[in-house]
């Protein structure tokens, strides 16, 4: 793989095709297989990532012939089956199609098909604390559990700040705050979410807490209350399987931070009943997220075709591409927000290691192996912002 030196046109038109192509082909590959419609994987990448446009719009606009020839060119070059034209793609482009013109978006909005008026939320992190401030702006009743009622302050006090910079914007009013505030009821208690006619559960990402959770909230939770989890990575059928209601099991995959992010990945098992799934994606609709629906596989949408990414600009700089160019090469060609060791350093390399080595086993594609030098950052400690020093010292 060539070394660039200098941030020419050229250099930016190769680490675009370096990194981005096989982004695209991957995006292509997620509609070919039936996993999600065109305008929910364009939508995914829009609003779960801040792009300016999604991985299928993309490549219309690039053109698919163009996007199919410097594709195979990458293949020839380097053997990776990543690099391989997705069979769907040879097919548009060889028909003068387009991915983008009949998206799938255009279906009946959904309905709530169960009622919901109280909403259970499990934990007091970060994102549970979010979830827990996006429906009570959205006027529902929301109960949270924490282990203590120190945690359970902690929930309230964060929200409160939220609510008191919004105001200091201009964005909303000491009338609004009194009653978000008024609508949330903090309890150590699991057996008070009983009333709950939706439960959310934003605990540790452990398998073992959350199936040991989901059998406890089998037991607490009222007949018809559906029982969700944003989970990011856990898989969702095997937390279902562990209740006597697998129908009203799914999952509700908020981005962080919950209360500004727009987007919602609902993902279903094939045990999610089919009434749990639309309501809960008119319930997002409600509290003014963008859902996308799509099936219980490691990554779901967002994540399986960001963190191949990721993983690749990581091999790109190991061959002795500077970060620096890297980085800028991508915000200027593809107009991504952020450049992909900026990211990194944001997410996490624990975090970015920990789905890679996930996409790697659920996918079996070699080109998915971790990159050493991201393994080598996990061993050293050097995990991102968190840790004051990851691909970039803070």
């Amino acid at each position: 793989m060539a070394v660039f030196r200098r941030m020419t046109a050229s250099t930016q038109s190769s680490i675009h095709d370096v990194l981005v192509l096989p982004y695209l082909n991957h995006a292509i590959r997620m509609l070919e297989s039936g996993y999600a419609t065109a305008t929910d994987i364009d939508n995914a990448m829009r609003f779960g990532c801040g792009y300016p446009k999604g991985p299928l719009t993309a490549v219309d606009e690039i053109g698919p012939s163009a996007v199919r020839d410097a594709l195979l060119a990458r293949f020839e070059e380097t053997g990776d089956n990543l690099h391989k034209p997705a069979d769907l793609l040879t097919k548009v482009s060889d028909e003068s199609g387009s991915f983008t013109a009949t998206g799938g978006g255009d279906a009946a909005a959904p309905e709530l098909r169960h009622t919901i008026e109280k909403v259970g939320v499990v934990g007091t992190g970060t994102m549970a604390s979010g979830i827990v401030q996006v429906f009570a702006q959205a006027g529902y009743d929301v109960i949270f559990v924490g282990r203590s009622q120190e945690k359970l302050d902690g929930v309230v006090a964060g929200i409160t700040k939220s609510l008191d910079k919004a105001i200091a914007k201009g964005r909303s009013d000491e009338e609004t705050k009194a009653a978000v505030l008024g609508r949330l009821t903090g309890s150590t208690s699991r057996e008070d979410l009983g009333q709950a006619d939706l439960i959310v559960e934003g605990i540790a990402e452990d398998l073992d807490i959350k199936t040991e959770l989901f059998r406890d909230l089998d037991r607490i939770a009222k007949s018809g209350a559906i029982l969700a989890t944003t989970t990011s990575s856990m898989p969702i059928t095997e937390l279902a399987k562990v209740t006597s209601r697998p129908g009203d099991v799914i999952g509700m995959h908020f981005f962080n931070p919950a209360p500004v992010m727009k987007l919602v990945e609902v993902v279903t098992t094939d045990l999610t009943s089919p009434e749990v799934d639309e309501t809960v994606r008119a319930l997002s609709t409600a509290v003014k997220k963008v859902p996308v629906s799509c099936g219980d596989r490691s990554g779901f949408i967002v994540n399986a075709l960001l963190f191949p990414y990721l993983n690749d600009a990581v091999k790109l700089h190991e061959s002795g591409v500077a970060m620096a160019d890297i980085d800028a090469a991508i915000k200027e060609s593809a107009g991504f927000p952020m450049g992909p060791f900026e990211l990194l350093d944001v997410v996490g390399n624990d975090v970015s290691l920990a789905i890679q080595t996930e996409l790697r086993n659920e996918f079996d594609e070699p080109g998915f192996d971790p990159a050493p030098l991201l393994v080598q950052k996990v061993e050293e400690g050097k995990l991102g912002r968190k840790t004051g020093e990851g691909f970039h010292t803070y």
